[in-house]
């Protein structure tokens, strides 16, 4: 008795059955080309079983891929907000030095 993961659909029997009888031998029997057939289904359904593997490891692999370079986009955001925040008060102590020195400028001359 079959289980339900090792049966395949009706389409992979019909298409074993097909390339089965299309290399069958003239004094082959039924039961042999029968054989054949299954033998073609289980290699059909292990190679179809095979491909949804390999497309599942792709998404896995695309979905981190995807993951990864949103985290990375976040974390390049929030560097250059900082970097933003950071920078104000640079120019505000640019700033004040500027007028720290014309102050400075305009008393030397005062008082020379």
């Amino acid at each position: 008795m079959k289980s339900k993961n090792n049966q395949s659909s009706p389409q992979t029997q019909q298409d074993a059955m097909k390339v089965a009888k299309s290399v069958q031998k003239p004094n082959q029997t039924k039961e042999q080309t029968k054989l054949i057939a299954q033998g073609i289904e289980k290699g059909i359904t292990l190679y179809k079983k095979q491909q949804k593997e390999k497309q599942r490891d792709a998404d896995k692999l695309r979905k981190r891929l995807l993951k990864t370079e949103t985290e990375l986009e976040s974390s390049q955001s929030d560097i250059q907000s900082t970097l933003i925040t950071s920078k104000q008060p640079t120019s505000n102590i640019a700033w004040l030095l500027l007028v720290l020195s014309w102050i400075g400028f305009i008393i030397y001359l005062l008082f020379k």
